[in-house]
């Protein structure tokens, strides 16, 4: 490993500090960037940053002009702003992998930004959940600098592929992947949610395993609920891109649109500190997608 090297991430959330814990343990120069540096929330960035030995940079110009490759881990809408705020300090020839869950058309505005800059970008695909990977998780890569870049991230561990060398493929592949996936925990979570109103969960989930065996629905019931309490908010913009994405290609989101709302309407109930994942029987604590699903009918009978 070159000691020349050193990544700076913009982004310092759940999947910023991940990466950064993981590069780190290779010896690798990590700096970071993320909004919330400066404002009331900053502490908690740095206490991390401090024990992991991040340098926390406020500003993406400096970082990006600091850096060998640059990765954008950000909320979706951030996506196009974020590569137009690290443009002026781009140095020629310095990668730029665009880690966000953003539509194709996103992808190539924020590619635009960074090639005019003398940047190379390249758009990741990340295909699963990252905190079970961590490093490790499946990464599509894409774009005409994308074999290029395939080497060096394998050497820090990654796990990337070459989708194709035009930008939007892999972020195509994401984004109609996420219809399903996206969907299917905001389904559950009606699906169940409905079904322990009614009292008739357990024949649910007795008649999904009998149709699609080996499916696990107690523990997708579980998970389902724990990722969207925790991650509601930002899903749901994601899913909002996902939506973007299916009306570019020429259809009505229905099922995307939809997902999106019931997303926001989660996160909508997490932010009213009743059930989230910080009170002192929050999910995170029980496991317990019931209880999870009680407190939500409870919330719905208190209102008018």
């Amino acid at each position: 490993m070159s000691t020349d090297l050193s990544i700076g991430l913009i982004g310092y959330g759940e999947v910023g500090r991940i990466l950064a814990e993981d590069l780190r343990a290779q010896g690798v120069r990590v700096l970071a960037c993320d909004i919330k540096l400066g404002t009331p929330a900053e502490d908690e960035l740095r206490e991390h940053a401090a024990r992991f030995g991040v340098v926390l940079v406020k500003d993406h110009a400096v970082l990006a002009a600091s850096v060998t490759l640059v990765i954008s881990a950000v909320t979706a809408s951030q996506a196009v702003p974020v590569a137009a705020a690290c443009a002026p300090g781009l140095r020629a020839q310095t990668w730029f992998l665009d880690f966000n869950s953003a539509s194709p058309k996103a992808k190539i505005e924020a590619a635009g930004l960074v090639t005019a800059a003398g940047g190379r970008f390249v758009e990741g695909a990340v295909m699963t959940s990252v905190p079970p990977y961590r490093i490790k998780v499946p990464l599509l890569l894409g774009g005409p600098e994308a074999g290029g870049l395939e080497p060096l991230l394998n050497g820090l561990g990654f796990v990337p592929k070459v989708a194709s060398d035009r930008l939007g493929v892999a972020s195509a592949t994401k984004m109609c992947r996420s219809v399903m996936i996206k969907g299917l925990e905001a389904m559950v979570i009606e699906s169940f949610t409905a079904a322990r109103a009614y009292g008739v969960e357990d024949a649910v989930i007795a008649s999904l395993e009998e149709t699609f065996p080996g499916m696990e629905w107690e523990k997708l019931g579980a998970y389902f609920f724990q990722r969207v309490i925790r991650h509601g908010r930002r899903r749901a913009e994601e899913v909002r891109e996902v939506a973007k994405t299916v009306r570019e290609a020429g259809l009505d989101p229905f099922s995307a649109a939809g997902t999106a709302e019931r997303q926001a309407w989660v996160a909508d109930l997490a932010d009213e500190g009743e059930f989230g994942p910080k009170s002192a029987a929050g999910f995170a604590k029980s496991g317990d997608w019931r209880m999870e699903a009680d407190r939500i009918l409870a919330l719905q009978k208190d209102k008018p």
